[in-house]
């Protein structure tokens, strides 16, 4: 669990997020250009690169390699029940 409030802890990391939320299954360079012109994100691939290492190992985001392409999917199973321990 703490990993995902860690990762979730930065605000470009919910950008993609809410980027990976509207198209699934992105490349790097597919993602970049949205969050560049939809979202103003200024970072470079190797930032974005980074950011969704960590949204990976947190669990809330798949890569699967495909050919010379690998695609970013997000994962919500790590988010259901998240607030349960404040909520009931």
């Amino acid at each position: 669990m703490a990993d995902v409030f860690q990762a979730l802890a930065a605000p470009a990391r919910r950008t993609i997020l809410d980027a990976l939320k509207k198209r699934e299954r992105q490349t790097l360079f597919e993602l970049t250009g949205r969050l560049i012109m939809e979202h103003e994100l200024e970072l470079t691939r190797q930032a974005i690169s980074q950011h969704l290492e960590v949204l990976e190992e947190a669990g809330l985001v798949e890569a699967v390699r495909e050919g010379r392409h690998k695609y970013h999917t997000l994962k919500t199973e790590p988010l259901e029940g998240l607030l349960d321990r404040w909520l009931d």
